[in-house]
């Protein structure tokens, strides 16, 4: 289930809200114009499933996302565990690229199939941290500052929408603030 952390920019360590409940999520975050739901599980994802595997899984739910909002693109990112130090340095070079807040021209959605990922969305004077699980569905709006953290050990698949061809283009601030709040480990361990 999906947790939501909020925190203010410059105090990460107090926490004002801290929340599972998946109607006080969809408040919180509606308010900031982020769109959050839920679609069902359809396939179990595994090291072996392919990008197709999983398009073809949910074509039915993606199609109906891009002729609703106009995407041309969908594409999956996928990090599943593997023993060795290759591994390690890849998951570790994936993890730092979004690490640093930045903002796109155009909405940021996903949708995870499997795993876990953390969006951090910088809204004013606070900071929500939203642990996206297997079913999630998030779309933050363009021009959103924001970071994510896929973990220490990433394990996730997603689907990611575009409007534009040239997918993932981030826009970063320069702004140091993502150095100072808790990673998704940390987060994840408080809710235990």
């Amino acid at each position: 289930m999906t947790l939501l952390q909020v925190m203010p920019q410059d105090s990460p360590e107090q926490v004002e809200l801290r929340t599972r409940d998946a109607a006080r999520i969809g408040t919180e975050l509606q308010a900031l114009g982020v769109e959050y739901g839920h679609w069902d599980l359809r396939t179990e994802v595994t090291a072996e499933t392919t990008p197709e595997d999983l398009l073809t899984a949910y074509r039915s739910e993606a199609d109906a996302l891009c002729e609703r909002d106009g995407h041309v693109l969908v594409d999956v990112v996928q990090l599943h565990p593997a023993p060795g130090p290759e591994w390690e340095a890849r998951a570790a070079k994936a993890r730092s690229a979004f690490l640093e807040e930045h903002r796109h021209t155009e909405d940021e959605v996903r949708f995870f199939a499997h795993g876990t990922g953390c969006f951090y969305l910088h809204s004013g004077s606070t900071v929500y941290a939203v642990v996206c699980e297997a079913g999630d569905l998030l779309s933050v709006p363009a021009g959103t500052r924001h970071w994510f953290d896929m973990g220490a050990r990433p394990e996730f698949a997603a689907l990611r929408f575009f409007k534009e061809e040239d997918g993932w283009v981030g826009h970063f601030t320069e702004n140091p603030i993502a150095r100072h709040f808790p990673r998704l480990d940390a987060l994840l361990a408080g809710s235990r």
